[in-house]
């Protein structure tokens, strides 16, 4: 049909086709009572913005609507120095708030065209802090400290990662800002740890990876940290920190796996850190020829530290189950050895039992330790590290991927490592799950992997008569 005489066309397609919202919070860590900056970036002239703690259940505790939006530009070289953007607005933390990993949600909405396409549109996006206990220890004395180093590492927000299969053109950055929108890995591993741990009793304090580097005066406070999931990436200062607090009696409980691998150089006041990796010649530090903080492996024959050393086990020894093409068939159990320690009380568990098999708690990167064998029983030969006294629990086979291993010139090609779960006194006592994936029994509902999670998490958070 043709318009009549005179008659205008209607506008074609009147809503913008760019929609957006982005946004980061440019503190990663603050104290109760202080505030968080939020940096937003948006195609609207307003938005709304929801922060809740995510625990045991998910708690709203704070809403702010029409707030002021703007676009902002992205730097080219925003994966390594971060947006810039300017301050949208600032949270301010409650001291009544808990400590806890806090969610932000970034909303837009509209009702599409005024004469045409009057669908209503929404788009959000999330952001990310952590809240801290203002007076470290006055409702627990166990630390949780989440693997926001690990989160920055994986996040490709502007183009590249630490990682090339995830970065512009497979090339890896060595440099990677927290100053820009974020790509938490929470919820994978460590909501699910929080949400038993809540619902069951325990109160954990909160805590982020660097806060062991730049607030490290709060372990003093503490009788158990806590790592849980994948916490991959730690500095010298981190480690320094954590290592001198556990010779003065601190316990660890590493609930993690690939714990501790990469050594990062924190820089910008920890809004950034450099990892150069396997191009750990590229790195100025490589052509100093001082190599305590090269930034690559800390198991690296020139860095001479193997996390071993912290952990009790490694990746140079464990790798990967149920991942990676690695044992994708066979059970992710572990093979009970030593049942009558005392983490297994009230387990039922006896020598050569699986555990975790239903779900899949080894995987899906794992550390362990050189072993030998002696009446079928494993142990740890301490030649890689591992400290003397270490107790071999359970064991799993595990093994690196063939791309993994090809760049290491130390490396024994198609080796088969061994998750390992145990742990060592050392001043402290430090316990090592072995495996990225121990959360996921505790969300299963075994059993026995909440009954060691118990044992370890009540006998370590106390102290010492």
């Amino acid at each position: 049909m043709s318009l009549a005489l005179g008659a205008t066309a209607l506008p074609a397609a009147e809503p913008d086709a760019d929609f957006f919202i982005e946004g980061y919070a440019g503190k990663v860590s603050v104290a109760q009572g202080e505030e968080v900056p939020l940096h937003i970036t948006t195609s609207e002239a307003a938005c709304e913005i929801e922060v809740a703690r995510l625990g045991a259940k998910r708690e709203v505790v704070w809403q702010k609507s029409g707030v002021a939006g703007k676009r902002q530009t992205i730097p080219e070289d925003a994966s390594a120095k971060g947006c810039g953007w300017a301050e949208s607005i600032r949270v301010p933390v409650g001291a009544e708030w808990k400590s806890g990993y806090y969610e932000v949600r970034l909303k837009i909405a509209d009702a599409g065209g005024k004469w045409t396409l009057r669908n209503r549109r929404t788009a959000e996006s999330s952001a990310f802090f952590i809240v801290r206990q203002a007076r470290p220890g006055s409702t627990s004395k166990i630390l949780l400290q989440l693997a926001t180093n690990t989160y920055n590492a994986y996040n490709n927000w502007g183009g590249f990662s630490i990682y090339a299969y995830n970065s512009l053109s497979n090339n890896a950055g060595h440099r990677v800002s927290f100053q820009r929108p974020a790509a938490s890995q929470y919820s994978r591993w460590e909501l699910p740890f929080v949400q038993w741990a809540e619902a069951n009793g325990y109160v954990l304090e909160f805590a982020a990876n660097n806060d062991l580097e730049h607030h490290p005066e709060m372990l003093a406070s503490y009788q158990l940290v806590l790592s849980v999931g994948h916490d991959e990436y730690w500095s010298t200062p981190m480690r320094d920190e954590l290592e001198d607090w556990i010779g003065k009696g601190g316990n660890v409980a590493f609930f993690s796996g690939n714990t501790c691998c990469w050594q990062v150089r924190n820089e910008d006041g920890g809004n950034a850190f450099t990892c150069w990796k396997q191009n750990y010649h590229l790195d100025p530090t490589f052509a100093t020829r001082e190599y305590k903080t090269l930034s690559t492996l800390w198991s690296h024959h020139l860095v001479q530290r193997p996390e071993n050393q912290l952990t009790g086990v490694g990746f140079l020894w464990g790798g990967y189950r149920r991942s990676h093409g690695q044992f994708m068939e066979e059970p992710a159990a572990y093979k009970v050895h030593r049942p009558d320690h005392w983490i297994f009380a009230g387990t039922g568990l006896r020598r050569d039992d699986d555990l975790g098999g239903k779900d899949t708690i080894v995987g899906y990167e794992c550390d362990g330790c050189e072993l030998e064998w002696k009446d079928g029983l494993p142990f740890a030969t301490s030649r890689d590290g591992t400290p003397k006294g270490f107790e071999v629990l359970a064991t799993c086979p595990v093994r690196w991927h063939p791309d993994d291993a090809e760049w290491y010139e130390r490396w024994e090609k198609g080796r088969i490592g061994a998750a390992c779960l145990g742990l060592y006194t050392r001043g402290g006592t430090v316990f090592t799950a072995g495996t990225t994936d121990w959360a996921h029994g505790l969300q299963g509902g075994d059993a026995a992997v909440q009954r060691i999670t118990r044992n370890i998490l009540d006998r370590l958070s106390q102290k010492p008569v």
